[in-house]
């Protein structure tokens, strides 16, 4: 019954149980769980941490100019996301190449005048992005909430004129995040799942990022994304995401 929906799955049992190959009391376990699976797919998969700052992603779910310019947008939800690292990684969504050069800011909340900027490359083609704060150097400190952000720059002279998105993260100890099981496991599918049933969000999205990009073209992972996405109201890039199915980008 691989690759058949919940909803498909109703009609094959029932034909399986007309030629004898399954009893009444097997048909009825498979309906019962072909139900549960159904309902689980219905509910969220991403909980928020209990405690949590609203209103903390920027630019919305695209955020373009006057659509001659890429939209773009971060891979966060709109209040501050958690993880464990002390390295995560950060992914970001833009709609189509650009010429522009890229930036990418790290600020600490306690600071306005603390922050940290670096240039990363330019995408070459529209997709979803990695940025690695381990290799640009960056370390983010326990119970610090940081502001981070991507920027176009599309004119240097004039920082309002600049595509720019951004969130909230923030970095918790194991003991204080009240994880239910080790989050620093090595990333798997299953992984991906447990850390957002935890809150963890930047550790279960750097991992199905990472291996979508190990696996392209897996179908199943790109519906866990977009999944993930429209958890935390990112509509418009997991439809992109699904849309990418049939013709993989990235």
């Amino acid at each position: 019954m691989h690759g058949l929906t919940p909803r498909g799955m109703a009609p094959f049992l029932l034909i399986l149980f007309l030629f004898g190959a399954v009893s009444m009391d097997a048909l009825d376990h498979l309906a019962a769980s072909a139900a549960q699976a159904s309902g689980e797919l219905s509910q969220p998969l991403y909980a928020p941490p209990k405690k949590f700052t609203p209103r903390a992603r920027v630019g919305g779910d695209m955020r373009g100019t006057d659509g001659t310019d890429p939209e773009m947008t971060v891979l966060v939800p709109d209040h501050v996301g958690y993880t464990v690292k002390d390295t995560p990684a950060l992914n970001w969504f833009l709609s189509k190449p650009t010429s522009h050069e890229v930036r990418f800011t790290l600020r600490d909340d306690r600071s306005p005048r603390a922050f940290q900027e670096k240039a990363i490359p330019t995408p070459k083609q529209p997709g979803i992005y990695t940025i690695n704060l381990k290799e640009l150097g960056l370390v983010l400190e326990p119970n610090v909430q940081y502001r981070w952000f991507v920027s176009i720059i599309l004119d240097n002279d004039s920082h309002s004129k600049n595509i720019v998105a951004g969130g909230m993260i923030e970095r918790c100890e194991l003991s204080d995040c009240l994880v239910e099981f080790d989050a620093r496991l090595p990333c798997t599918e299953q992984n991906v799942i447990e850390n957002a049933r935890q809150g963890l969000w930047y550790d279960a999205m750097g991992c199905l990022c990472h291996l979508i990009d190990e696996k392209p073209s897996d179908a199943q992972l790109r519906r866990l994304r977009a999944r993930l996405l429209k958890d935390v109201g990112l509509n418009g890039v997991a439809e992109w995401d699904l849309r990418s199915i049939q013709s993989p980008l990235r």
